[in-house]
């Protein structure tokens, strides 16, 4: 090899490594500023229990296959069709006998939104999910499972809501610009899971029925020839699963190291929204309190059981947000699969806090810094809008 070949080589490798750690979500994630923070829309009523338009309707039993569910599921559909009209509705079907069901199929239907980039073909957006369970347990008769997992649920429909503006004036300010041919297509997707419960036992088979069925669908289901991504599965880039969320004092482990970057980032949102007082719940112990440790620290005896382990053992990319320490009895918080898990036992103050906390996250992700409209009123947002694709131009310039 020739000393000029290998100075071209060495400088195509470094070329490429360089725009790899653009690319890579870990090295490109960059942090929200305060003000953004302090701009981020709160739910106002949209969690009280009793009318509530985000919660209240979540707040009934809702085991698959019963009028409950199908209720739920109408609440969905609703919210995204006037709330979010640019987002894409799909559902994705599956019957399955039960040990309760005395032979006869149970349906389960998974309720899947999306929004991609402009002009993005199929198969080429890559995404950040975020996923709850809104089915409800059998029995106890009349469970609501207000943790587990209808403010889950709640919580996801408000960041997404949240976000939704300053989504779509980061994607016109590309177009105007024409930079959007140059950025890695990000798209944002929800999952709201049917049949995450037991019917009587958890077992490998009576658990996690509508993550089952759709982690083996979107693994065979191909995109077009030349996508990107090969299927729906290998699109995702971070499964966000939240459950029994919405007691007072969360503590939440994390379980993987591929995504404890992300663990930790999370982390510092929660301090930095403290210290701007924009948390309404109870002072007391920080929620992630592995985020001190490095990834080789974490000691998790192999994690919780839940709607991601079908996508785990297919390769996808964790980040796991479940209320549990073992200094508790059961690990969970007390109401856990008791009658005592509906509306009147959650801490709406830390719902609600969880709300500005996953938006805060999920505007990250999706790089939303100068997008949202600020305190000052549109034409300081439009000012932010001008500056950001201008940093944008200049970083690509340099490469």
């Amino acid at each position: 090899m020739s000393v000029a070949y290998h100075g071209l080589c060495r400088h195509l490798f470094l070329l490429g490594l360089s725009l790899l750690m653009l690319l890579l979500p870990g090295e490109a994630y960059e942090s929200i500023s305060d003000e953004t923070l302090r701009s981020l829309p709160r739910p106002g009523n949209d969690f009280d229990i009793n009318d509530g338009a985000l919660l209240s309707p979540i707040l009934i039993p809702r085991v698959p296959g019963t009028p409950g569910s199908t209720a739920v599921l109408n609440h969905f559909v609703d919210f995204f069709q006037t709330t979010l009209p640019e987002w894409k509705i799909e559902f994705q079907n599956s019957t399955s006998t039960t040990p309760m069901s005395n032979g006869k199929n149970v349906p389960f239907v998974n309720f899947i939104a999306s929004r991609d980039p402009p002009g993005a073909s199929p198969g080429d957006v890559e995404y950040v999910t975020f996923v709850a369970h809104y089915d409800s347990k059998l029995e106890p008769e009349g469970f609501i499972g207000a943790i587990d997992s209808a403010a889950p649920c709640a919580i996801i429909m408000h960041m997404m809501r949240s976000i939704d503006i300053a989504l779509g004036n980061k994607w016109d300010a590309m177009q105007k610009t024409k930079t959007s041919s140059l950025d890695r297509k990000w798209g944002i997707q929800v999952i709201f899971l049917d049949g995450e419960e037991a019917f009587e036992s958890w077992t490998a088979d009576d658990s996690l029925y509508g993550a089952r069925s759709l982690a083996e669908q979107w693994e065979t289901q191909m995109h077009p020839a030349m996508s990107d991504f090969r299927t729906p599965l290998s699109a995702i880039s971070l499964f966000v699963l939240l459950d029994l969320l919405g007691s007072q004092g969360p503590s939440i482990l994390s379980y993987y190291q591929t995504t404890h970057w992300a663990y930790k980032h999370l982390a510092s949102l929660e301090q930095r929204l403290c210290s701007l007082d924009m948390f309404k719940s109870s002072p007391g112990a920080p929620w992630f309190p592995d985020a001190a440790k490095d990834e080789h620290e974490l000691k998790t005896f192999g994690g919780i059981q839940d709607d991601h382990l079908p996508f785990l053992a297919r390769g996808v990319e964790i980040l796991h947000l479940i209320d549990f320490t073992p200094t508790r009895r059961t690990g969970f918080q007390p109401v856990w699969h008791t009658i005592d898990d509906d509306g009147e036992h959650l801490d709406i103050n830390t719902v609600e806090d969880w709300s500005m906390l996953m938006t805060a996250f999920a505007a990250e992700w999706m790089d939303l810094e100068g997008y949202f409209d600020t305190i000052d009123g549109p034409a300081r947002r439009d000012e932010a809008l001008a500056n950001a694709e201008a940093t944008r131009l200049a970083k690509k310039d340099e490469l």
